[in-house]
């Protein structure tokens, strides 16, 4: 029996998690999985050291006030991490929490992967000096990360990203009827997230003139809270919150009204046009103004090197500017067909060498052994 340690620490973070696990059964039958998960990992029989939720946390004062119950839990991964003695540690995403986890580890003389590049690109270039004490590869989702990460003397697997295996692509619109044309609004997983987001996105609903029929994403913890803030559409709304149910969504909706982040990728995948959207709490704000390095909060737009997706992000973030910017995407016509062909130029450049996303990660993991 082989152990892996696999840490999770979101829900996007689970998916992965969950993908991995299977193609890396499917090549090591007798690989066995321990660490922390979610619910995609549990169905391929994962049980997780602790909920993950407590994990789920942005944004540099949001961090704050959970900070001790944070290092407990990172006191306690480590702890089971070196009564284990796995063969590798695969700490995926989460780094505010898997690169002190990996720091933790190193003395143990155990190697650790970590999965989904920091973006460094983006904020923070010199992060990657204390990166490369803490991991032994890095595989990465982005062509243009490995060159970054390298020259810091960390091997580099450049896998593909995980969207290109996402079920938004295989929707089917015969199985979500709408009684006219669909929104997607996509509004976060966490409680942060839909707290400043969604009061703003159904102001931007109130304001369309247009018919439109919500389809409102429901994710983890904040379900509830994103029902009872959809009371406030006007209008009649649809709730989903499987992939399956959201990637029919995607196929029959007309446009997206879409948090930064997977979401918008998903909706890339399924050709849905869209906007996006963020805001966070002022202080952080300004903090991230002084670090960010990049043009564009939209991974799209960064791939292509232009504005292919709306963007409306803190102050720009208003109901007012985002009702406007979904109008001709809801007329449809060229504002659609030039966000779709910026589409299919960004996920080409998502692609691994060979196989799916997940098939190349297991493979980087397995030649570690």
């Amino acid at each position: 029996m082989t152990l892996l340690y696999l840490s999770a620490g979101e829900a996007s973070g689970d998916v992965l998690g969950a993908r991995l696990m299977k193609a890396l059964h499917a090549r090591a039958p007798d690989v066995e999985f321990a660490g922390l998960g979610g619910e995609r990992m549990a169905e391929q029989g994962f049980e997780s050291l602790f909920p993950i939720r407590e994990l789920a946390l942005m944004g540099f004062l949001e961090v704050l006030p959970s900070l001790r119950r944070l290092a407990r839990r990172l006191d306690e991964t480590a702890a089971d991490i070196a009564r284990r003695r796995p063969r590798i540690v695969v700490t995926i995403d989460s780094p505010g929490f898997n690169l002190r986890l990996a720091a933790r580890v190193r003395p143990l003389g155990i190697p650790v992967v970590h999965y989904v590049a920091p973006q460094i690109w983006a904020w923070r270039p010199g992060r990657v000096k204390k990166i490369a004490q803490r991991v032994d590869r890095i595989l990465a989702l982005l062509p243009f990360e490995a060159p970054l990460f390298e020259a810091a003397g960390i091997p580099v697997s450049f896998v593909g990203h995980p969207i290109l295996e996402s079920e938004a692509a295989q929707g089917d619109a015969t199985r979500f009827p709408l009684e006219g044309p669909g929104l997607v609004v996509m509004p976060g997983s966490r409680r942060g997230e839909v707290g400043r987001l969604l009061p703003i996105f159904t102001e931007a609903i109130r304001a369309l003139r247009e018919e439109v029929v919500p389809v409102l994403g429901l994710a983890g913890t904040v379900a509830e809270e994103v029902r009872r803030e959809a009371a406030g559409f006007g209008r009649p709304v649809h709730f989903v919150r499987e992939p399956r149910e959201k990637a029919d969504a995607f196929a029959a909706a007309t446009a997206g009204l879409i948090k930064s982040g997977t979401s918008s990728l998903e909706a890339a995948v399924a050709g849905l046009p869209h906007v996006v959207a963020y805001r966070v709490n002022p202080i952080t704000a300004a903090i991230a103004r002084r670090l960010v390095r990049v043009r564009f909060a939209s991974l799209v737009n960064l791939l292509c090197d232009r504005q292919v997706v709306p963007e409306f992000i803190q102050q720009d973030c208003t109901p007012d500017k985002l009702a406007a910017a979904l109008r001709p995407l809801l007329a449809g016509g060229e504002a659609v067909a030039l966000q779709r062909a910026g589409f299919a130029e960004a996920l080409a450049r998502l692609r691994p060498a060979q196989g799916l996303p997940s098939e190349a990660a297991a493979e980087a993991v397995l030649g570690m052994m």
